[in-house]
Order: C-alpha cells, then structure tokens, then sequence
C-alpha cells in the first residue's frame, strides 16, 4: 500500500489568491519573470520567486519557506559569492517587475533545485511552480539526459501543477507546395 501522498482533487490549492513558485537562475530569459508575473496579476497572487544553489547545503529549513544554508566545502567562506549572487538575481527581478503591480518576494534556497522549490511551494501553499526551459547548448543535453530536467522532476515528486515556460523556440516550419 502506498502511503506516500497523491496528486488528488482533493488536494488543489486553489488557484486565484494563492502563491506561484517561480525557480529562476542568473542569465535566465525574462520571458520566464513576465509569464509568473502576468499570471500572478490574473489570479491576484503573490510570486515568490526563488534560486536553489546546487553549491550550497541546506541546514534547515523554516515554515516561510526560507533556509538557512551553507557552502559544499566547509573550509572554504564563501558567503560573498552566494550573497552577490543573490543581490544580483534581486537587482535583476526589480528591473523586470519595475513596472507591474505584481506582490513578490525572493527566496535564495539551496540544493537540488527540484527538492527546494517542493518545500517552498509546500511552506506558502502555493497553486503552482513555474519553471524555464533550460538552454541548449551540448552541456545541457548531456546533463539533462543524465539529470532529467527539472519539470519533469516537479511534476513527478510533487502534487501541484508545473508551468514550464519555453526560453527558446525551434521553428518548425512546414515547407508548402
């Protein structure tokens, strides 16, 4: 007998109202912050918009959905770097979200991301996590043909819906004639 959870009516967060979960990471297209955004303008939602660190380790994790984290190597200090990082992924939302009315906070998680945005969706009741599609490039087929890719790790750990954003589009044109 299972006696894990399933996704379930029952189960739904209700979508207007309640919070979207938005993974984001440095150099990621803006499509992906105007989408949650848009959405969240639609439903009357709040957008926490989060980065999981694969360099950092989770130490505990606390009910608003933040944690307090620290780095792979622990002879190593590396507090700057991640903080930076953060100040910059802040700095980038603020330019993008300037405009709109939109309620949201950031949340810099560690680990896997997959796992991170799980209990901050789980820790402010989201309806929803919104993720990008990756970039192409031969690393990142490699490492999604190793890895998998984080929507399909979301929708298969997880009861809520995922929306997956395209970043980049092929064009399948159907030649005429």
């Amino acid at each position: 007998m299972n006696t894990t959870p399933q996704p379930a009516i029952e189960r739904i967060t209700p979508f207007a109202g309640n919070a979207l979960v938005v993974g984001v990471e440095p150099g990621q297209p803006e499509i992906v912050v105007i989408t949650a955004a848009k959405l969240a303008e639609t439903l009357q939602a709040k957008v926490y918009f989060a980065y999981a660190d694969p360099e950092r380790i989770t130490e505990r994790e606390f009910p608003d959905g933040t944690v307090q984290h620290s780095g792979l190597n622990p002879d190593f200090a590396d507090d700057e770097v991640w903080q930076q990082r953060r100040d910059k992924l802040i700095a980038a939302l603020n330019s993008v979200l300037a405009t709109g009315p939109t309620e949201w906070e950031f949340r810099y998680l560690a680990g896997r991301a997959d796992r991170a945005l799980t209990h901050l969706a789980r820790a402010v009741d989201a309806s929803m996590i919104i993720v990008g599609t990756r970039r192409p490039g031969n690393s990142g087929r490699v490492r999604r043909l190793l890895e998998g890719t984080l929507g399909r790790h979301l929708a298969a750990h997880q009861h809520r819906p995922v929306l997956i954003v395209p970043t980049t589009v092929v064009d399948w044109k159907i030649p005429l004639g």
